[in-house]
C-alpha cells in the first residue's frame, strides 16, 4: 500500500528552508557564546515552543484580521461523523447514477485541522455545469430531505451569480484527478468550527497550504449525508468559502453563500465576504496523503 502526499511542504532541505537555518545559525554565532552559555541554552527547555509559535504567528499575512470576533458557538449535540461507507450509501440513494467511492481512502491518516472523511459527489457528475449541478440537483435534494427549507438565493444561482473561489477549483481538479475513477469523492473536510467566528476572506486568509473552502455544493451534499449537522438557531452555522456570490449578478463577486437553521427550518442564504458573525464557520477540505 502506497501513500501519495498531494500536498508537499516544505522542509529545513528546501531553499527557504535553508535560509530560515540560515538565520537562526547567524543569530547563534553572533551571540559569541561561551561553553558554559552554549550547554546552558541547550538545556534549557522552551527553544522549540519559541521557534514554533514564531512560524504560527508568521505564516499567514494578517490582512481582515479585523474581521475575526471571539465565538463560542459550536455543533449541535448528536451530530457526529458519519462512517463513510454509510455516507457513500445515502448519496448513491440520492443520485442513483453515481458508481461510488474508494473507500480505502478513509483509512488513511487525516490531515491536521481535518475532522473526519467525507464523501462528495463530482460536481461534474451530476449537471453541466457547477451552477446548474447545485441548483437542479442538490437543491431539491435538500427540499426533500429537511421538513421545511427555504432557498432565498431561488432563481438567482445562475453562473451569473455563482462560481467556485479560484483555489477550490484547483484543489478540487487535484481531488479529481486522484481519485478518477470514481464519482464521489472522499475529503478530509471541517464542517466550520475550525474558522468560527471569521469572516470568509479571514478564513480564506488562514487557510494552511492544504486547505481550501467548500462552496454550496459540497456542504450541501455533507449537510444531506448529516442533516443532524443543522438543527436549531443556537448553534455554528454554515459559510460555504469555497464559492464567490455576485448580488444582482452585477459583477464584483463581493459575497458569499452560507446555511443556517432559524426558527424550524434550514435556510440557504447570502452575505457579505467581509461580515464576521460569531455564529457562523467557514467549512474546509484538505488535500492529504491517500492510498494509490
Amino acid at each position: 500500500m502506497v501513500k501519495k502526499t498531494l500536498a508537499p511542504s516544505v522542509t529545513h532541505r528546501d531553499n527557504k528552508g535553508r535560509k530560515f537555518i540560515s538565520i537562526v545559525e547567524a543569530a547563534y554565532d553572533k551571540a559569541g557564546l561561551s561553553d558554559e552559555e552554549a550547554q546552558r541554552i541547550n538545556e534549557t527547555p522552551g527553544l522549540a515552543d519559541l521557534v514554533g509559535d514564531f512560524i504560527t504567528r508568521n505564516r499567514h499575512q494578517n490582512q481582515f484580521a479585523n474581521e475575526e470576533i471571539n465565538s463560542n458557538y459550536t455543533y449541535p449535540e448528536g451530530y457526529h461523523v458519519r462512517p463513510i461507507a454509510e455516507q457513500v450509501a445515502r448519496l448513491k440513494e440520492l443520485f442513483p447514477e453515481l458508481n461510488g467511492a474508494n473507500l480505502e481512502i478513509a483509512k488513511g491518516e487525516l490531515p491536521e485541522g481535518a475532522e473526519g472523511w467525507f464523501a462528495i459527489p463530482r460536481w461534474d457528475k451530476l449537471g453541466k455545469g457547477y451552477p446548474k449541478a447545485f441548483e437542479q440537483r442538490v437543491i431539491p435534494a435538500l427540499s426533500a430531505a429537511f421538513p421545511k427549507f427555504y432557498n432565498y438565493r431561488k432563481g438567482e444561482l445562475s453562473a451569473k451569480y455563482l462560481r467556485q473561489h479560484q483555489c477550490t477549483i484547483e484543489m478540487y481538479k487535484r481531488l479529481a484527478t486522484e481519485q478518477e475513477r470514481y464519482d464521489i469523492l472522499i475529503v478530509p473536510a471541517q464542517f466550520g468550527l475550525r474558522h468560527r467566528g471569521r469572516s470568509v476572506r479571514r478564513a480564506r486568509e488562514m487557510f494552511v497550504a492544504n486547505e481550501f473552502g467548500l462552496g454550496a455544493f459540497a456542504v450541501g451534499c455533507m449537510l444531506l449525508t448529516h442533516p443532524e449537522r443543522l438543527v436549531r438557531w443556537e448553534q455554528l452555522h454554515i459559510d460555504c468559502g469555497g464559492d464567490e456570490y455576485s448580488w444582482y449578478a452585477a459583477g464584483g463577486w463581493a459575497s458569499c453563500l452560507g446555511f443556517r437553521f432559524r426558527g424550524d427550518q434550514l435556510e440557504f442564504r447570502a452575505h457579505w465576504l467581509y461580515d464576521a458573525h460569531q455564529d457562523f464557520g467557514s467549512a474546509s477540505g484538505f488535500l492529504g496523503s491517500v492510498t494509490a
